[in-house]
């Protein structure tokens, strides 16, 4: 994984995506019942610290490892298998024939069987891919997974290993997602939160993406 990261740049050139994808789930569209006060001269600005739940969204988002910016992000209700084939498929489609490298954790819809399925097809896969739970590729989520890292596969995943989810960059954008504008914001609807993530999106990508400055090898931390 660390050896993609670095090599980004010249996979970027070769119209290789590399991109680093998770979900952010639960994200709460939170009204404050009162606006701020203002600060003042020796005073900080007062928070009202009452709010209204208005429901929440789901955002699985693609961080571009090479460019820095946030790509095809999707937003809805849920985070099921069927959300996450269908963001892959809305990604993949800004590029049909290309190659297509996503760095995702090991949570059980990133080795689903809808994802073997979708990536078989679009890669011209028409062998008997087995049956969920029996036999063949599809298995178990170990044979789906062995499938989806396939390094002969123009669409192929890369797993970051159990209890390491910090190595997956995209981590690093949702932190900034956070202190940007879920931290302090306050959304009268499910439907302005969104618009206002993806209004976020579009403004980090034009004015503040950049690729991150990756600095670790790879090797154990040390204690």
């Amino acid at each position: 994984m660390c050896a993609l990261y670095e090599a980004a740049p010249e996979l970027h050139k070769a119209g290789v995506h590399l991109m680093s994808s998770d979900e952010k789930t639960g994200i709460q569209a939170l009204e404050r019942k009162h606006p701020d006060k203002p600060m003042q001269p020796g005073r900080v600005t007062l928070r009202e610290h009452e709010y209204i739940r208005h429901g929440t969204q789901a955002l699985i988002a693609n961080l571009e490892v090479a460019t820095g910016q946030c790509v095809a992000p999707s937003l809805g209700d849920t985070r099921k298998e069927k959300d996450f084939v269908a963001h892959i498929e809305q990604t993949v489609a800004q590029d049909p024939q290309g190659i297509w490298i996503f760095i995702v954790d090991q949570l059980n819809t990133h080795k689903s069987e809808s994802l073997v399925l979708f990536v078989a097809q679009r890669i011209g896969i028409e062998d008997d891919l087995g049956i969920k739970g029996n036999k063949g590729i599809l298995k178990s989520q170990a044979t789906r997974a062995a499938f989806l890292q396939d390094e002969a596969h123009r669409i192929r995943f890369v797993y970051t290993p159990t209890h390491t989810s910090w190595l997956n960059q995209i981590e690093i954008w949702f932190s900034i997602l956070v202190r940007r504008l879920l931290k302090r914001g306050s959304f009268s609807s499910v439907n302005e939160l969104r618009e206002r993530i993806l209004a976020f999106i579009d403004y980090f990508n034009k004015t503040m993406a950049k690729p991150f400055k990756w600095t670790y090898a790879g090797r154990p931390l040390q204690t």
